[in-house]
């Protein structure tokens, strides 16, 4: 049976549909991506499969529960890390694991066990009697993955763990989440628009506009693209596509800077080729800039879309913020 089961699942703000109908299962012991940009949908589903928000219409089902009909029972066998800071700055990193443990009617000497070594494990043990309020942003971001463990779930939903974090912080959260599926087993179903953090996902979904455009895994993902990517900017990018087209054979698009991209296998044999194809004296073409690479997620993302992943902002987020904080009815 797999971790989580959804099928068509839809949420609507009004006449906004924030989620379309998205059908997808995460096996267990997975570490499952959602990747998109903001406002595409990722918190939504998220706050849907935590029981944090009533879907409009379709089903899920989470450790085998379902989320409308047994919503106690999904929230005792899933941990979360919110978006948003949701520790309690005023008590201290154990005070914080010990309020998280009443909740959830963790027995005290399971408790004191448990908090010792999950604070072990994310190097918080020698700052576990310190105010929460003195903890840097990445100390506090595993404090709260360890508390999100502390009750032993099955699943641990992330929405954006790394958010506003320096890239080096960054790295280092997913080193402990990583050692943490490897100790503990657990699921793991995070949320992000960092193109890095999603090469981490055994598989990624990637969602836009409330809609999963493409679901496998990062390295199939890529392999959509095919070969190497070329990406040059040009005086005239439609003349320089035609000429491309004409002598080589070869499709190339716009990019959302304005550049052509260009997907070929054997991209360091084909630039010399392109080069005196565009200075032709014919037609020329003047070539302002060229650059190699391997395909990436972002790649995909815009042979996708059509554009690349950005922090855009969606009309209905202030609604999925406030959603996302109340069971509605």
């Amino acid at each position: 049976m797999n971790a989580i089961q959804v099928d068509q699942l839809v949420r609507k703000f009004g006449d906004f549909t924030a989620v379309k109908g998205v059908t997808f299962e995460v096996k267990r012991g997975e570490v499952f991506g959602f990747l998109g940009p903001n406002g595409a949908g990722k918190s939504t589903t998220i706050n849907m499969l935590c029981t944090l928000l009533r879907p409009t219409s379709g089903h899920a089902v989470v450790n085998g529960y379902d989320i409308v009909t047994q919503p106690d029972s999904v929230r005792q066998s899933i941990g979360l890390i919110f978006q948003d800071p949701s520790l309690d700055d005023r008590l201290t990193g154990h005070e914080n694991l010990r309020f998280h443990a009443m909740l959830y009617n963790v027995p005290g000497d399971v408790f004191e066990k448990r908090s010792f070594e999950l604070l072990e494990m994310v190097d918080l043990a020698n700052k576990a009697d310190q105010i929460v309020r003195n903890y840097s942003g990445g100390m506090k971001r595993r404090l709260e993955i360890a508390r999100g463990l502390l009750h032993r779930p099955k699943v641990l939903f992330l929405d954006e763990p790394t958010i506003g974090l320096d890239p080096q912080t960054r790295r280092h959260i997913w080193d402990y989440l990583l050692k943490l599926r490897e100790q503990e087993g657990v699921t793991m179903f995070m949320t992000t628009h960092y193109l890095d953090e999603a090469e981490n996902c055994d598989r990624v979904a990637i969602i836009d506009h409330g809609e999963i455009v493409a679901l496998d895994t990062p390295a199939a993902l890529k392999a959509q693209v095919g070969g190497d990517v070329v990406t040059v900017r040009t005086s005239d990018n439609r003349r320089a596509a035609e000429k491309l087209k004409t002598v080589h054979g070869i499709e190339s698009r716009l990019g959302p800077d304005d550049q052509l991209i260009i997907e070929i296998a054997w991209g360091d044999q084909f630039i010399p080729q392109m080069m005196a194809t565009l200075a032709d004296t014919g037609a020329p073409v003047t070539v302002q800039s060229v650059n190699l690479r391997q395909p990436t997620l972002e790649d995909v993302f815009i042979k996708l879309t059509g554009r690349a992943i950005r922090d855009e902002e969606a009309d209905a987020k202030d609604m999925m913020r406030l959603g996302s904080r109340m069971w509605r009815r």
